[in-house]
């Protein structure tokens, strides 16, 4: 557990030397990464979204065939969304080989070990409907073919709040196969007057970042973390909180069984993340908000701010009263 502790800590302060200020969103994102999720960022324009994909990349050294970076990391691509994009821009498409007197495929940027989703909601839902596939399954179907994502394979994906005009929103089954929504928000007076006297740093990442894991290492980590140790009672919290979702008068939509799933993927991930190989009641209480509020709809803004929080404080007080540590 302490060499895992080590490259965590490794990792989290490498991402942090350029996102100032937001130690607990990065956490976020390694363990979106280490429960083999994906990830939505929903925040206003330059806060740091862009940046925080390519700073991931670059910290991790390429160890996998098949991919080529120029950024000294893991394979990075960025698909920017727009209206008039097609499916085979993110997929591919078949072309014709005048050598082979064959058609062959040319593969899209899918391929690859981080992709940046960038303004996801400006793409039609035909477009967003081609990510579906490779999140939920980690694999493309093309024409007969069916092509095998690499398992590192990890999406981080923005939209941008504010500006509705000509954006479709994601549909509630794209939503689903994000594990974890989240909003950087703005830093600090402080961390910002840092931020701005060291803009030239931050800005040039790529000789700023260092790579300090490599490729098996996450892979290592995500092993890891499925072995993380989670009490039944804390189990049966779980299953409380999803089903107390589907029954509250103010949510119209309740929690799927996939998102009580990726609860509990995402728990085991961010207890690691903690440096702990067990999950405390604590835990369920600070990934509700990120894992589950996406996954619902509610008949009302207001009930969005405050039904999630009331049924998950009346969960996990009451697994405080059972005194569970968490450990086996």
């Amino acid at each position: 557990m302490s060499n895992s502790a080590s490259k965590l800590k490794s990792l989290t302060a490498n991402i942090e030397t350029i996102i100032r200020g937001k130690p607990q969103e990065v956490k976020y994102v390694v363990t979106a990464l280490l429960s083999r999720g994906h990830i939505l960022l929903e925040d206003n324009p330059g806060a740091g979204k862009t940046v925080l994909a390519k700073t991931l990349a670059q910290s991790i050294s390429e160890g996998a065939i098949d991919f080529h970076t120029a950024n000294g990391g893991v394979a990075f691509k960025r698909i920017q969304f727009t209206p008039d994009l097609l499916p085979m821009d993110l997929i591919g498409s078949y072309i014709f080989d005048e050598a082979k007197k064959d058609f062959v495929f040319k593969k899209g940027p899918l391929f690859t070990h981080v992709l940046l989703a960038d303004e996801i909601n400006r793409a039609s839902p035909k477009v967003q409907s081609a990510l579906l596939e490779c999140m939920a399954e980690n694999q493309i179907s093309s024409g007969d073919h069916t092509f095998q994502l690499d398992q590192f394979f990890f999406t981080i994906a923005t939209q941008n709040p504010i500006e509705m005009d000509g954006t479709y929103p994601l549909p509630a089954a794209q939503l689903d196969r994000f594990s974890m929504k989240i909003s950087f928000g703005y830093v600090s007076e402080e961390v910002e007057f840092d931020i701005y006297s060291n803009y030239l740093a931050i800005n040039n990442g790529k000789n700023t970042v260092k790579q300090v894991l490599t490729y098996q290492d996450i892979i290592q980590l995500q092993k890891e973390a499925e072995e993380v140790y989670i009490h039944p009672e804390l189990i049966k919290g779980i299953v409380k909180i999803v089903q107390g979702t589907r029954q509250h008068a103010e949510i119209a939509l309740g929690c799927s069984t996939r998102g009580g799933i990726t609860f509990i993927k995402c728990l085991k991930a961010w207890a690691l993340v903690n440096q702990r190989d067990y999950v405390i009641e604590d835990d369920l209480r600070a990934l509700a908000q990120p894992v589950l509020h996406h996954r619902l709809i509610f008949r009302n803004r207001e009930a969005s701010q405050t039904a999630l929080a009331q049924i998950v404080d009346k969960v996990v007080n009451g697994l405080a009263k059972l005194g569970i540590s968490g450990k086996k």
